[in-house]
């Protein structure tokens, strides 16, 4: 030890081994600070790639994805509410008063709907642009008209009043000719 010492005071040859001593110590020190950085820098590329993804899966393929599955719900909506009111229809009678309730999702893609009677069929009217449709009924031919809408959320019936007794629906429908309306209501 005192050897050491001494050379180490008067510039001796183990002043270089001291050094190199330090120099592995850094060495050492850099060892274990490298991994660290190499994990870091992993870190950072997978939450590159992840963010990326997701703005490119949100940007454009997820909504795309959930309007489509929105429009599809909608047409299912309005084959099953065009069955529901073709079923309503009963057979040739006196007088008729028959309501059925209808059963509708409560939301297509997240927001209310309408389910109006147009013409002669079904119309979905929805605040997407990207959803929506129509549908023709298959009705019989005294059925005179098809009126009202349904609002998604709440109870929902179709109503067939008319026949060949008393008027029950007015100048168009049940005034004794055998005609029939049918009307959507929701409560």
């Amino acid at each position: 030890m005192t050897a050491e010492c001494g050379a180490a005071a008067d510039g001796g040859a183990d002043r270089g081994v001291a050094t190199d001593r330090t120099v592995v110590v850094e060495r050492g020190r850099d060892r274990a600070a490298t991994p660290i950085v190499a994990k870091t820098l992993e870190i950072g590329l997978v939450l590159l790639f992840v963010a990326g993804l997701s703005a490119a899966l949100f940007g454009g393929v997820v909504p795309d994805y959930r309007d489509a599955a929105g429009d599809r719900l909608a047409d299912r909506t309005l084959a099953g509410a065009a069955t529901d009111v073709e079923r309503a229809v009963p057979p040739p009678a006196a007088t008729v008063r028959v309501e059925r309730r209808v059963r509708l999702p409560d939301t297509i893609r997240g927001a209310a709907y309408r389910v109006v009677a147009d013409g002669d069929g079904l119309r979905l009217v929805h605040p997407n642009p990207a959803i929506g449709g129509n549908v023709r009924l298959a009705l019989p031919d005294r059925v005179a008209t098809v009126t009202g809408a349904w609002e998604s959320g709440m109870t929902t019936a179709v109503v067939v009043e008319g026949g060949s007794g008393v008027g029950a629906g007015g100048p168009e429908a049940g005034d004794g000719d055998g005609s029939l309306a049918i009307e959507l209501v929701s409560r």
